[in-house]
């Protein structure tokens, strides 16, 4: 069975390129039997079922999921579809259980592992790197939902299967497990308070003031945060010196994660109306810009941070 989740940061071209995997794995099983083309045939009519049932307003209005079949010359795909609106899918909810790692506070989550980066990071890093650092569409093609949730699952409970279910797992389910987990920050990554100086700051014209005033911002992260963010940081240019290979540019990079670690928690986003309403609003493109900064600026050293912190305010 393949489950498709299709909301606001999944394009239906992705949803569709899941299935059409699925359809060319079908028809590769031993002693499967299907006339030339048919793969590209059952592609098509799934394509069309995923976009008449995107646009009928009934799906659209419904919160269930939609069951569907489609079959062809012995070849069958199985999916679910359930459309899920962007303001709830922009939804910052704090865990209710503070033992898992989703929806917790970083700094909750490093203090209980004892490490300076969450354990989910470091390994989800780790995997793309091992075998996913050369996919086309790395961070930008969803994985299918049901291996994402899996995977959510497994880290909250601390299974100790996870590196063996690591392993197996889909390499863009990975990836989108770890998209996954800075979207469900209580606040993001780089933090509530200090959001309207990261706004302020890359729309300077000067370069010397948008320097100075970028990198005092990082000081001015929590540890864990900083940290995080530093090692996040470096395992995108290297994801992004491949792009000949995997299509992933630092702006792709940054259009897939400038939001997800900067987007307000939903009591700060009060103030930011359209940020619900309109993707490609000012504020998320400014939230790109901001990390799209950093990607292109030169090694950023957390101890060489730190030291210059001795001659700089902390207060923004």
């Amino acid at each position: 069975m393949t489950d498709v989740l299709v909301q606001p940061d999944c394009s239906l071209s992705a949803a569709c390129e899941r299935l059409d995997h699925c359809c060319l794995e079908a028809g590769n099983e031993p002693g499967a039997k299907r006339p030339p083309n048919t793969g590209a045939r059952l592609w098509g009519r799934v394509r069309s079922k995923l976009l008449r049932q995107k646009l009928d307003p009934q799906a659209v209005q419904t919160k269930n999921w939609h069951m569907d079949v489609i079959e062809m010359n012995g070849i069958k795909v199985e999916f679910s579809m359930k459309f899920t609106s962007r303001d709830m899918s922009l939804k910052r909810t704090p865990s209710k259980k503070q033992t898992g790692v989703f929806g917790v506070k970083i700094s909750v989550v490093t203090k209980r592992e004892r490490s300076k980066v969450p354990y989910i990071v470091r390994q989800c890093i780790e995997e793309v790197e091992k075998r996913g650092i050369e996919e086309v569409g790395i961070y930008r093609i969803s994985g299918v939902a049901t291996d994402i949730q899996a995977l959510k699952a497994v880290f909250d409970a601390n299974n100790k299967d996870i590196l063996v279910m690591l392993s197996d797992m889909d390499i863009n389910a990975i990836a989108g497990t770890l998209k996954l987990y800075f979207r469900e920050l209580p606040e993001p990554l780089l933090t509530d308070r200090l959001y309207p100086a990261f706004m302020e700051g890359i729309a300077l014209s000067d370069p010397a003031a948008k320097e100075n005033c970028m990198m005092h911002l990082l000081r001015s992260l929590p540890d864990p945060n900083l940290i995080t963010f530093l090692f996040l940081l470096e395992h995108l240019k290297r994801v992004a010196e491949k792009e000949p290979v995997n299509k992933m540019s630092l702006h792709n990079l940054a259009t897939v994660f400038g939001p997800t670690l900067l987007r307000p928690s939903e009591g700060e986003s009060k103030g930011h109306p359209t940020l619900a309403s309109d993707i490609w609003s000012h504020d998320v493109m400014a939230q790109v810009q901001v990390l799209l900064y950093y990607l292109q600026h030169p090694p950023i050293s957390f101890a060489e941070l730190k030291r210059n912190t001795l001659y700089f305010s902390t207060d923004v």
